[in-house]
Formats: structure tokens, C-alpha cells, sequence
């Protein structure tokens, strides 16, 4: 346990850097004044080009960073949803001829990508459905059937509403599409793996498209074909949002050199593009006959009409696109100038202006950099490190110390890792001072340990620590997530504790819960001692009133809890070696989470160094868990009703109940024992002074 971090002495620190800070003040404004004179005397026209090819470079360098993310997430958008119905399918919850549920799962995905205009799917003889999306606010699904309606195509249209889609009307119209001429559904019909496509006729018309089409297998056998369908529309719609400077345009073309995409801001899957009237497009063109086959990013000026243009093409991710951006250089020219004369002006009230500016610098420079640094230094105090971030400055002081505060989280992160950082920190809210001292508080603890963890380690050497370390994080994790205070680590066990430093009304179903994730977490791991068996913990768990608090003389503290509820549940953990059990708990902890777990009695014990018995149970699990509440109905109280006919001396009534529990669950222990115990009973026979204690007579 730390004590809060002080405050260091702020005397010489600061006088120092008022030194400094006042030279850098009168150094950054003399700087100013030297630019600005420098800058009006530099040649405008002399630089003018090469600001302007500058300015385009980083226009286009955003407008090509803007498209490659869109055509990416587009690409990906259309393989997730392709592989999500595909998914669907493979694993049967739907079947290709599910009318309701293909619908519902096609209009889903149409509604959730904004990007995707066509879900499609083919079969093999030649029927064909899809959803397909009508602006932003239709949506229609088609059929074409070879049976039913044959030569006409079924449509019903839905209106897009907040939330959900209403139905609008259904028709049925004459068509020739047949989905088996395709050149998707023809190669897709007969590839192991989706695919690519350039895709134009549709069921309503020529629609320039991409698609992602491939195979969908079911129980190996091939069910047709999913195609998941771009419009170049959706591009187009796009491009027009972009803001390539105020005249400038961007274009897509593909490998061929063909149109993609241009800018226009009405198109979608009702509206064709019309973006390539716009005059820019030649110039375009005219880069891609110079780039000829070259494939890479490609820059040059080209001019037309007597106007200069900055023009790129670079490769974006899909393959053969091509995305092209056209500046007018006039842009960049014309504010240039109108820049130059403003300098000019502003140097003839720059010598007033430079009073206000010392001002603005010494905040600027000097006040807010300290004001972070401050700030971290808060952080350190709070011990919240992770916030603590190094904050450079041009001030050889502030950034020292900056550097030194993130350098002291640092070392304080690394020694984290030897005491509870969130401990520490609900302490230091608490106030709770670095001494010796602790109250009385009703809280749950927990042991944790892994079985024959000794004679594992002496097999293993030094290579138990990988494996170690590993059950070590997993139970952690859990603590932690559920709201545990890990006390310490005792070789192989792990202590840990609910109901403090922060109160908890259900630390009692809190520390069962962590005890059910340990146990998951576990079992899902797959770690195996050296003999590939799989590694075997056992928990114990107790609740009572015990001392919590900084136990320790006033040089080393520990935030710990000790009491003779401690005790038991250390023998608890103990005592699954005896019941061939994973988790049992006191009758305490039973009590203050009964409803919220399930549990059974196993017996009464007698724990080493006690002489009264307690009420053991075992931890099944949650309650509201199916598989729980069935066993809950079933050999669980078939249990307890033989432990309640041992209590009371029928011996013969219980191992009735307790053969009942083993022919239910052949593996179960604690019926074993029972059993066991009860006819060695009957045969030597009890007196007046039994009692059904069982003693443990070791730890």
C-alpha cells in the first residue's frame, strides 16, 4: 500500500523557470517580428507554383484517403453480408427456399449496408430472387419462377419507415431475364470461392455494377449461387459529397479505362449518374492516355483552354480502379495573392500588435503547457496512470518536466503490477490513509487453487511458470470483472474478496459469480499439466464479519482481511479434496445469495481446528441458468432428501435417495461418499452421542 504522492517544493523549480520563460518570451517575439519581415520581402512568383502544387498534393492526398476508405469499406460491407447470409446457410438456420425468412434476411442486410443496392440468389434451374433497394426510401423484392408465373417477374415493394419497412404494393410484370445466362451466376455456379464481377443487366434494365458472387454449399451439396450487388450509382452519390476544392472534381475509372463513377449528387438506383457532363472529365481521360498501362500513382500539369490543371490518378482497393482528382490551379493562385496583400497590410500594425502578441504567446507557449503538466500531475496523484500522457514543448523546462512526471507513471505502472491499482485508487478517494488500521465489515472471500499443483511443479521445473502465469491471468480477469479485490497470490492460490474498500450489497453472489467464470474460463482455456490432463482448480468460498483493512507494521502495509471466516473458506478449498468437488461454499454465503444461485448442501462439517459444524453446500451455478433449475428440480433434491434422512438416522431411507443421485450422475462424488459413510453405519451401528458432523482433520 502507498501513501498519496506530494506535492514537491515549488521554490527554486520555479524561480528557475521564470528565468527561462521570460527569455523565451522576448525570443519568440523578436522571432515574430524578423518573419514577418522576412516573409514580405520574399518574391511571391518565384514560390508561387510550388505553393500551389503543394496545396493540390494535400487536397488530393485527403480526397484519395476519403475514396480508398469508401471503396474499402464498400468492398467489405459486401463480403460481411456475403458471408453472414452464407453463414446462415451453411448452418441451416436458413434454407434457400425459406421464402419469409430469406426475405426478411435479404431486406435486412439492404437495410443495414448503405452501400449495397442488390441482394441476389440464383439456383440452378433458373429461378432467381433478390432484394433491391429504390433510393434511400424503397425497397423491392423480386422473384422470377419457372413454375409459378413462369415468364413474368413478381414485385413487391416496401416503404422505408424510421425503424422498420411497411409493404406497398405487389405487381407482376413480363421478363426474359434468366439468371442461368449470367456470367456471375455461370462461373459462380461452378468456384469453390466468391468472386468479383463487372455486372450491367439486371432484371429491370442495364444498371453498371459490381457484384460479389460465389457458391452456397449445404450439407455438400450446391444450392446456387449469392450475389451481393454495388451500382456505380452509389459511387457517384459519393464522389459528390466530396469537397475537391471549389471547382475541382474526383473520377473512378476502371481497369479498362471506362467510367466508374462521377460526381452527381441525385444519383441512385432510380436516378442514373449524369455525372459525366461535367467538363472536367476530358482532362481526365487525357491523364489515363498518358499513365497508359502504368498502373502506379501518377502526377502531372496539364492544361486546357489556357487553364492550368493539377492532375493524379492513384490505385484504389479493388482491383483495376483507378481514381482520378482534377484541381484548377487557379484555386490556389488567386487566395495566394489576396494572402500577399493582407501581409503586407499587417505589417504596418505589426510593431502595435506586438505587445498583444507577447501576451498571447506567453499563454500560448507557457500557461496552457503548464496547465497539462498540471494536469498529469493530478493524474499521478489519483493514481489513475493510464491517463498520463508526455506533452512536448518548445520550452526546454516544461518539457522536462513533463518528461519526468510521464518517466514517474511509468516506474509507478511497472510497480502497479504488484498491488491492485484499483484498490489503491478507491483508496485514495476514501481518503484512507498509508497506516496500520482496519474495521469489522461483513464481506465474502474466496481461495482459489489448482489441484496437485505440487507434485505438477516438481515434474515440471521451471516450466510449470508458463502455465502458471496463464491460470493466474484467467482467474484475475474474472475477479476483476466481477467486482473482486484480489489480495494476493500464494503460489499457486489466488485470494481474492467482495464487499471492500467499496461496499457491496451482493458481494455473496458477486464472488459466486467470479467463482462460475473461473470454473468456465478454465474449462474454455484447454490448459493441460504435463501429462495433457486438463488443469484442475478448486474454490472456496465464505461470508462472515472479518477485519478489513492495512494490516502491517508502518514500514510494509497490506490492504488485507483476516478473521476466522477467512480461515474457513481456505479450509473449504481444502475440503473439495474430500468430496471430489470443484466449488463449495459456507452456509453464510448461501444464505446471502440464495435466489441468485444454485446450490445444493453436501453435508456438515467440522472444519480442522473447529469443533461445531457448519453447513457446506456446492455451487451448481446461476439461477435463472436452464441447466441449473433442472438440476435444481431434479437429483438435487433428490440429494438433500438423503442428507435430511442421514441427519435423522434413517440410513437406509437415504442411501435409497443417494443410489437415486447415482444413477442420475454416475460421477457424482458427494453421493458416493454418502452412500458410503451410511452403510459403514449400519453395519457398526451409533449411540445416543452421534452427530451428523463429518470432521475434517487436515487443512
Amino acid at each position: 500500500m502507498i501513501a498519496s504522492p506530494r506535492r514537491p517544493p515549488s521554490g527554486p523549480a520555479i524561480q528557475r523557470l521564470t528565468v527561462s520563460i521570460r527569455l523565451a518570451v522576448s525570443a519568440l517575439v523578436l522571432t515574430a517580428i524578423l518573419l514577418t519581415a522576412a516573409l514580405s520581402s520574399l518574391l511571391w512568383w518565384r514560390t508561387a507554383e510550388a505553393t500551389s502544387r503543394q496545396l493540390a498534393s494535400t487536397i488530393n492526398e485527403q480526397i484519395v484517403a476519403a475514396v480508398r476508405k469508401e471503396v474499402a469499406a464498400i468492398v467489405d460491407e459486401a463480403r460481411a453480408a456475403h458471408t453472414a447470409i452464407r453463414t446462415l446457410f451453411l448452418q441451416n438456420v436458413l434454407d434457400t427456399r425459406e421464402a419469409d425468412k430469406r426475405e426478411f434476411v435479404f431486406l435486412s442486410q439492404l437495410q443495414s449496408q448503405a452501400t449495397i443496392s442488390w441482394v441476389a440468389f440464383g439456383w440452378p434451374d433458373g429461378a432467381f430472387f433478390a432484394a433491391h433497394k429504390l433510393g434511400d426510401n424503397r425497397l423491392e423484392m423480386m422473384e422470377i419462377s419457372l413454375t409459378d408465373h413462369a415468364g413474368e417477374r413478381r414485385v413487391d415493394e416496401y416503404d422505408v419507415v424510421p425503424g422498420d419497412i411497411e409493404f406497398a404494393n405487389r405487381r407482376f410484370e413480363p421478363t426474359d431475364f434468366r439468371v442461368a445466362d449470367r456470367t456471375w451466376f455461370k462461373t459462380g455456379i461452378k468456384a469453390e470461392n466468391p468472386e468479383w464481377f463487372k455486372v450491367t443487366d439486371h432484371p429491370i434494365g442495364d444498371r453498371p455494377s459490381i457484384a460479389f458472387a460465389g457458391p452456397i454449399d449445404v450439407y455438400q451439396e450446391r444450392q446456387g449461387v449469392l450475389a451481393i450487388i454495388i451500382e456505380y450509382t452509389r459511387l457517384a452519390r459519393f464522389l459528390s459529397q466530396l469537397e475537391v476544392g471549389r471547382t475541382g472534381t474526383a473520377f473512378i475509372f476502371d481497369g479498362s479505362g471506362e467510367l466508374v463513377a462521377a460526381p452527381d449528387k441525385e444519383a441512385d438506383e432510380l436516378h442514373p449518374a449524369r455525372g459525366d457532363q461535367t467538363t472536367l472529365l476530358p482532362l481526365a481521360k487525357m491523364a489515363l492516355a498518358k499513365a497508359g498501362t502504368d498502373k502506379e500513382a501518377w502526377r502531372s500539369r496539364l492544361t486546357s483552354g489556357g487553364e492550368a490543371y493539377e492532375v493524379a490518378l492513384t490505385p484504389l482497393p479493388f482491383p483495376g480502379w483507378r481514381l482520378a482528382t482534377v484541381i484548377p490551379e487557379a484555386e490556389f493562385l488567386g487566395p495566394v495573392e489576396t494572402t500577399l496583400q493582407r501581409l503586407i497590410i499587417g505589417l504596418a500594425i505589426g510593431a502595435v500588435l506586438a505587445a498583444l502578441a507577447s501576451a498571447l504567446l506567453a499563454r500560448t507557449v507557457i500557461a496552457t503547457p503548464l496547465s497539462r503538466v498540471v494536469g498529469e500531475i493530478r493524474h499521478v496523484e489519483t493514481f489513475a496512470l493510464e491517463l498520463v500522457r508526455r506533452h512536448p514543448s518548445r520550452l526546454k523546462e516544461i518539457a522536462s518536466l513533463s518528461g519526468a512526471i510521464a518517466e514517474m507513471a511509468a516506474g509507478l505502472s511497472a510497480f502497479r503490477k504488484f498491488i491492485p491499482a484499483d484498490l489503491v485508487r478507491a483508496l485514495l478517494r476514501q481518503g484512507v490513509e498509508a497506516k496500520p488500521g482496519g474495521a469489522i465489515q461483513e464481506l465474502s472471500v474466496m481461495f482459489v487453487d489448482v489441484a496437485g499443483f505440487t507434485r505438477l511443479s516438481e515434474r515440471m521445473g521451471d516450466r510449470v511458470v508458463p502455465l502458471l502465469s496463464r491460470y493466474l491471468d484467467l482467474a484475475s480477469e474474472v475477479v476483476v470483472a466481477n467486482g473482486g479485490t484480489i489480495d494476493k497470490f500464494i503460489g499457486d492460490a489466488v485470494m481474492a474478496f467482495w464487499g471492500a474498500p467499496q461496499p457491496q450489497a451482493d458481494h455473496a453472489a458477486r464472488c459466486c459469480r467470479a467463482a462460475l467464470g473461473i470454473q468456465r474460463a478454465m474449462a474454455e482455456s484447454g490448459l493441460v499439466d504435463d501429462l495433457g490432463h486438463p488443469l484442475q482448480i478448486r474454490i472456496g468460498i465464505n461470508s462472515g464479519r472479518m477485519l478489513v483493512g492495512n494490516i502491517g507494521s508502518e514500514l510494509r502495509l497490506n490492504y488485507t482481511v483476516i478473521g476466522d471466516a477467512v480461515n474457513v473458506a481456505s479450509r473449504l478449498e481444502s475440503a473439495n479434496k474430500s468430496y471430489g468437488t470443484q466449488i463449495l461454499i459456507g452456509e453464510a454465503t448461501e444464505r446471502l445469495a440464495r435466489g441468485a444461485i444454485v446450490a445444493r448442501e453436501i453435508d456438515s462439517i467440522a472444519v480442522y481446528g473447529r469443533e461445531e459444524g457448519i453447513a457446506v453446500h456446492e455451487l451448481i451455478g446461476l439461477a435463472g441458468e436452464a441447466g441449473a433449475e433442472r438440476e435444481a428440480a431434479g437429483w438435487i433434491a433428490r440429494y438433500e432428501r438423503g442428507l435430511a434422512k442421514y441427519r435423522d438416522r434413517d440410513f437406509e431411507g437415504a442411501i435409497a435417495d443417494f443410489d437415486a443421485v447415482r444413477d442420475a450422475r454416475a460421477d457424482d462424488r458427494p453421493a458416493a461418499i454418502m452412500r458410503e459413510r451410511c452403510s459403514h453405519l449400519l453395519q457398526i451401528g451409533i449411540d445416543t452421542t452421534w452427530r451428523p458432523v463429518a470432521a475434517l482433520t487436515s487443512k
